[in-house]
């Protein structure tokens, strides 16, 4: 391994509230709940948390009350990287899917760069869309994480980039395992990636993981952003589930430090994800 590789930082995220979640594990919705995990997770050594604006019940919501409140909890302990979220499957309009940007705390958004069916449902996100969304994140000063689902989705990043809605450098972050978008199997990342240039970073998340196998396939081919959490899974081995989302956080940097690399600190994240200072 090369001192370039051995120096590699990898940025640890979370996406701490999930989905029909069932005891042992504990799914946080309230504010009070949601931040006191991601603080664990921060502690355990995750350096961005990725956050749906979310009710009480945590259905999507256009209104900000409960998120922010969430994000001033957080602050108190802790400066790990904020991601809103553009995304979900909702009735929400165009304005309404991207609120979380109008915090000045968010620093990152998810950007979704296409439509994709999801189980017997369609995830749509028309290229319209996905300029109106760009627009407000150049606007408020929020990096775009590129959230692709299916591999048509990488020349309309290509198109948008020629089009000026989208500035390099750009971070992909490759969604495998949502049903009938792309499978959750390394030949995915081999596909996937082999259409990146050589410059450009990315990640991965793993929707449904039964384990972190893949993680560490695409920690090996040279990913800089891994993400566990419930709003993908409970699990980090099969059949073991975690309580809380630290714990998995826990198992994740455990992954990246045994294969010889570290995880990135917030500072070191920002650094890595150019994100002005707002």
């Amino acid at each position: 391994m090369d001192q370039k590789a051995r120096s590699r930082k990898i940025i640890v995220a979370v996406a701490p509230v999930g989905r029909s979640i069932k005891p042992p594990a504990f799914n946080p919705l309230t504010p009070e709940d949601v931040a006191k995990q991601v603080v664990g997770c921060a502690e355990a050594g995750a350096s961005m948390v990725h956050l749906h604006v979310r009710d009480r019940e945590g259905k999507q919501t256009e209104k900000l009350d409960d998120f922010s409140k969430t994000l001033d909890l957080i602050r108190k302990s802790s400066d790990i990287l904020i991601q809103g979220s553009t995304g979900g499957l909702t009735t929400l309009t165009l304005e309404e899917r991207c609120v979380a940007v109008n915090d000045p705390r968010v620093e990152v958004a998810s950007l979704n760069m296409g439509s994709a069916n999801f189980g017997e449902d369609v995830y749509i996100n028309r290229l319209p869309d996905i300029r109106y969304w760009a627009k407000r994140m150049k606007k408020n000063k929020v990096v775009p994480e590129l959230e692709v689902f299916e591999i048509g989705m990488m020349p309309a990043v290509r198109q948008l980039i020629q089009e000026g809605v989208l500035k390099p450098p750009c971070h992909f972050n490759f969604c495998l395992g949502f049903h009938w978008a792309l499978p959750a199997d390394p030949k995915s990342l081999f596909f996937v990636t082999s259409l990146l240039k050589e410059t450009e970073e990315w990640g991965i998340v793993h929707d449904g993981m039964k384990d972190l196998s893949l993680l560490a396939a695409a920690v090996g081919m040279g990913a800089r952003v891994i993400r566990v959490g419930f709003e993908d899974s409970v699990f980090y081995a099969p059949g073991k589930v975690a309580r809380i989302n630290p714990e998995l956080v826990e198992k994740a940097v455990s992954l990246v430090q045994r294969m010889g690399f570290e995880p990135a600190s917030p500072k070191e994240a920002r650094e890595m994800l150019n994100i002005e200072k707002k």
